[in-house]
């Protein structure tokens, strides 16, 4: 019996049909009856489909659209579900689309503003300086003088992610109830905690508040800087907010690299994400050196694009703390100790197996040279381990090991040999006292 295929969805049910197929999951296919959906795939001589190569997963999960572009950078964590190239593969995918027309830009905003785009602002220019799968990003100014960026969301798009999600939610329901990478892995309460997130994505009042609540968390790193949304100018499709002058830290030039004081700005960011995470329990989960820039004096750092963000229970923040000590110290037992309490032990548990994997793990990456040293790969290996070995880790987990790998790469640009162990015992005592005051 396969999959009650909707007309409606059957475009979404083609594309990831073809999608499974070319990369070696024919079987999943199959069983839920798409074989008809999918066009011809290169194959070997007894007709089995050939799994494409790692590298061209990313281009061909772009060109399915922002919903696929989303779900492929969430996937991109679970080194529990996929091989390693294909993480790999899919951490490399760009969210960089065609922008749309002036002409609906200022249509949507004057819309959701109430009044002309004259009227709100006294310069407005038409080629956006970003353009994503969400939406694009202009420079404005205010009639005061203020200079601002307006994020204006693409149109049609919450239509399109809503009829994408119907079709992905059928298709992992049909696949947790009859086959066994679906009872294994559990597809639908992981599409359920992407749509909450695309939910919240999706609406520009949502980050405007975590704009005001981040900025109000880490005042006391003055070397960090988060924009401000300008109230009367946003909505839930349009997002006003302060104009940072900067540029990325990956298009720092080798002279300005040698006349920053990277150490410092690596060691004022690590640590403010330490406290997001094991203090506020409110952390900016997407930290990509994209969203990184340096202020035009070189002096201080501007966090941007904070619509996706993460929550963690004080208890969870207590033993995320524990597990970063011990893997900064080098205690590979205690923490693969920590680790199984945090997760849950599924059918066929082994333990024993489990516990020494994370414990060579976590000595191996002591070990390493300081160069190679990655908390964020880590924790990612870590939740490979507990996939291999049947043990379920929250999906907490996976957003902390991308933020995680992520803040690692903006580190380390700032400065290659930023020691994010040492950081981490340095700053715990810290941490510990923030926490008992909270």
């Amino acid at each position: 019996m396969g999959i009650l295929i909707k007309p409606e969805h059957l475009k979404r049910y083609k594309d990831i049909a073809w999608l499974l197929m070319k990369y070696g999951r024919a079987d999943l296919v199959k069983t839920a009856g798409l074989e008809q959906a999918v066009e011809e795939i290169e194959a070997d001589g007894e007709g089995h489909a050939l799994p494409a190569k790692a590298e061209e997963l990313a281009a061909d999960v772009e060109k399915l659209g922002p919903t696929y572009i989303k779900l492929a950078q969430l996937l991109s964590t679970r080194a529990d579900m996929l091989p390693q190239a294909y993480l790999d593969a899919l951490a490399r995918l760009q969210d960089k689309v065609e922008p749309f027309s002036f002409a609906e830009v200022e249509q949507i905003v004057s819309a959701e503003l109430g009044v002309r785009m004259s009227k709100a602002f006294s310069d407005f220019e038409s080629r956006p300086i970003a353009a994503a799968s969400l939406g694009q990003v202009h420079r404005a100014s205010l009639r005061d003088g203020r200079a601002v960026v307006v994020k204006v969301q693409r149109p049609g798009i919450r239509e399109q992610i809503t009829e994408d999600m119907a079709a992905l939610n059928e298709i992992a329901a049909f696949l947790d109830g009859h086959t066994e990478a679906g009872r294994r892995y559990e597809f639908t309460p992981i599409l359920e905690e992407f749509r909450k997130t695309m939910l919240r994505e999706l609406d520009y009042r949502v980050e405007a508040h975590n704009l005001l609540t981040f900025a109000d968390n880490l005042r006391e790193f003055d070397r960090i800087v988060v924009p401000q949304p300008v109230e009367d100018f946003t909505t839930s499709r349009v997002l006003t907010m302060d104009y940072i002058k900067g540029r990325k830290i990956t298009n720092l030039s080798p002279l300005a690299k040698i006349e920053l004081d990277g150490y410092q700005l690596a060691e004022h960011l690590f640590q403010a994400y330490l406290q997001q995470l094991l203090v506020d329990g409110f952390f900016h989960a997407d930290p990509h050196p994209g969203n990184v820039f340096l202020t035009g004096d070189n002096r201080m750092i501007a966090l941007l694009d904070l619509g996706m963000v993460g929550r963690l229970a004080p208890r969870f923040q207590e033993h995320l703390l524990q597990l970063l000590i011990a893997v900064s110290e080098g205690r590979g037992d205690e923490a693969a100790e920590i680790t199984v309490k945090i997760g849950e032990a599924k059918e066929e548990f082994d333990a024993e197996g489990f516990r020494r994997r994370v414990a060579e793990l976590v000595i191996q990456h002591q070990t390493a040279k300081l160069e190679n040293i990655n908390a964020g790969r880590v924790v990612l290996q870590i939740a490979r381990i507990s996939g291999e070995h049947n043990f379920r880790l929250p999906p907490e987990f996976t957003m902390i090991s991308k933020t995680l790998l992520n803040l690692d790469l903006v580190v380390h640009t700032l400065d290659p040999k930023f020691d994010p162990n040492y950081s981490i015992r340095a700053y715990s005592t810290t941490i510990v006292q923030k926490r008992v005051r909270k």
